[in-house]
């Protein structure tokens, strides 16, 4: 932008930045708490940078702020006028009003609705829950708008029941099909960052947790039952509590009926006479077949117990005997492993539920705060206290752990109020620093750290950048059975989406992704020059190449050209002699540069 026009925007600055402000509810909020947090955590880690001898990076710039924080809070980019407005605003007080306008915007609760979809069903057994997804985070949406406390939204997702198509707490119980083995092992994961699953079969080699504690854990969450109700659609499935006796099909009665020749044999052809005893088939071959005929004696079958079948509820849970996978194994008590609390084990389903999430989200439980305040920090300053953000055991090492400390007391303190961590995160100088010019892993937090934008959050830029709602053209890449949240943007999440715990080192672009940014017909049409696309409408209020170069640098990467970058864009319009396909190449190489897909 040249200096003219510079200066005639400063007269207007102050009555468009009013506007923005205007935005956020009730005025300017004052959050002296979260400020005075956020100088603890700075003061922590200025301590240790003078420790190791390291000078921190800079504060960053404000456009490279506001695209920053815009991407984590809201899920997209500024616009041209925004990024000019916020560098010309003279407020030393804008990045807090910006902080408080994003968490404000629909754009928040939208994108962290997709993020915690993601982190649950990103792990499911059960494929089909997919097609709940979208139920899911319109209530997570809900949750996240109202600023529901973490400790509550959790509460809600261990004792969730009903129609998974209409109650979106119901999407953990479900993306399991009730099985209490892997509803335990997510629940520690995702809301104590404690990876208990190794201790499913044996002890666990690292941590200590012993093989009881784990199947304590599951006792908790036998009586979940997910079924499809008679006549139902093929999906429509329900939580629900199981409560009555333990009752499964008997193998030996229907052996019996399917044994047509009355030879005391079963075989397998036989057994497709019943589609219900042949799907118990194999099981009951692989673990009775004791001749190795193929085929089960009525001896053979009245000394197996029933399979488990995964929720349908069941009375009590029992740890498998792993010398004899034929027992019926040891009936476990609900104990919550961290405290070694009990839960009485002839109670209800609900009482059960309730019981867990109440050990879990207790004030005293130091793992369930550090656990969301290590995913959150992971995932706005682009790497945890501890890696992967969901593995804390305790006997892990982490980085500065005297920040999570106090971090996390205070988000307890606070009632567990998700904004109130948002906020103070974002208002330290760790999560406003530069990039470092060279990484230094002498000392964390040091520097600002790029990250691979997610799905959503592409997604979303290029809808902006390109100029529209909606991006064309991906009724294709559609997915999903319940028709909400099921449009080109759940395609998208297919194609670039990934497990929000993988850690950044570990995110790399595929094949697909980069054919997709290049080739899809989808975008090319939007690159075009024309009179009604963003590009045309560049190109036509800007009749000087360089005043549209910088426009076009401010619509993609929230930034004005570098000084080389000038030179060599404007010598490569200068070169093709033809000014739209100059800068439809221009445009078309910016959308694909690793920077308009990493947050910088």
């Amino acid at each position: 932008m040249n200096s003219v026009a510079r200066c005639l925007l400063i007269g207007l600055v102050c009555l468009a930045t009013a506007s923005l402000q205007g935005e956020v509810p009730e005025g300017r909020r004052e959050h002296p708490s979260e400020v005075k947090m956020a100088r603890e955590i700075d003061r922590l880690l200025e301590k240790s940078f003078e420790a190791a001898g390291v000078t921190p990076a800079g504060i960053s710039s404000d456009e490279d702020f506001l695209r920053r924080v815009s991407l984590d809070l809201a899920g997209t980019i500024p616009t041209p006028r925004e990024v000019t407005l916020f560098g010309l605003d003279p407020d030393a007080d804008k990045r807090a009003k910006l902080i408080d306008r994003l968490l404000d915007s629909k754009g928040y609760s939208d994108l962290w609705a997709a993020y915690w979809g993601e982190v649950i069903f990103g792990h499911a057994t059960e494929q089909r829950a997919r097609g709940a997804q979208g139920v899911f985070e319109e209530w997570m949406t809900a949750q996240l708008a109202a600023n529901r406390p973490w400790s509550e939204i959790t509460t809600a997702l261990i004792t969730a029941t009903g129609k998974v198509q209409d109650d979106g707490q119901t999407a953990l119980m479900f993306a399991h099909t009730g099985n209490a083995e892997e509803i335990a092992a997510e629940v520690s994961r995702i809301f104590l960052g404690i990876q208990l699953q190794c201790a499913n079969c044996h002890d666990h080699p690292t941590d200590g947790w012993k093989r009881e504690q784990f199947h304590e854990l599951a006792a908790y969450l036998p009586r979940v039952s997910v079924r499809r109700q008679p006549d139902a659609g093929l999906l429509d499935f329900e939580v629900t509590s199981f409560s009555g006796p333990d009752v499964r099909p008997k193998p030996a009665e229907l052996a019996r009926f399917v044994d047509r020749n009355r030879d005391g044999r079963v075989t397998a052809a036989e057994a497709k006479a019943s589609p219900r005893f042949e799907r118990l088939f194999g099981f009951l071959i692989s673990q009775g077949d004791a001749d190795k005929d193929g085929a089960l004696s009525m001896k053979e079958i009245e000394g197996l117990p029933a399979p488990p079948r995964e929720g349908r509820g069941s009375s009590e849970h029992y740890m498998p005997d792993l010398n004899d996978p034929t027992a019926k194994g040891t009936m476990m008590q609900p104990v919550f492993f961290l405290s070694g609390q009990r839960q009485r084990g002839n109670s209800s389903d609900l009482d059960r539920r309730e019981a867990l999430a109440k050990a879990i989200t207790s004030k005293s439980n130091p793992w369930f705060r550090k656990a969301f305040v290590n995913r959150m920090w992971g995932e706005l300053l682009g790497e945890g206290f501890f890696m992967p953000i969901d593995d804390m055991g305790p006997k892990r090492s982490g980085v500065q752990e005297d920040v999570l400390e106090a971090l996390a007391n205070g988000f307890a303190s606070h009632g567990y109020d998700i904004q109130w961590l948002l906020r103070t995160i974002t208002s330290t100088q760790a999560y406003q620093r530069q990039l470092a010019g060279s990484p230094n892993d002498t000392v964390k937090f040091a520097a600002a750290t790029p990250t691979r934008l997610r799905s959503d959050q592409i997604y979303n830029a290029m809808a902006q950048v390109l100029g529209v709602e909606e991006m064309p053209g991906l009724a294709s890449m559609r997915r999903g059975p319940y028709g909400r949240g099921n449009s080109g943007r759940r395609g998208f999440q297919q194609l670039f989406g990934y497990d929000p715990s993988t850690p950044q080192a570990d995110i790399l672009g595929n094949i697909p992704q980069v054919l997709f940014m290049m080739n899809a017909d989808t975008i090319a049409p939007l690159t075009r020059a024309t009179g009604d696309t963003a590009l045309g409408r560049i190109l036509t209020q800007n009749s000087d190449d360089g005043a549209a170069l910088d426009e076009l640098y401010l619509r993609v990467l929230s930034r004005e050209p570098t000084e080389k970058e000038r030179e060599i864009n404007l010598a490569y319009i200068k070169t093709v002699g033809r000014r739209n396909e100059a800068f439809e190449d221009i445009f078309w190489s910016l959308l694909n540069s690793s920077e308009f897909l990493t947050k910088r």
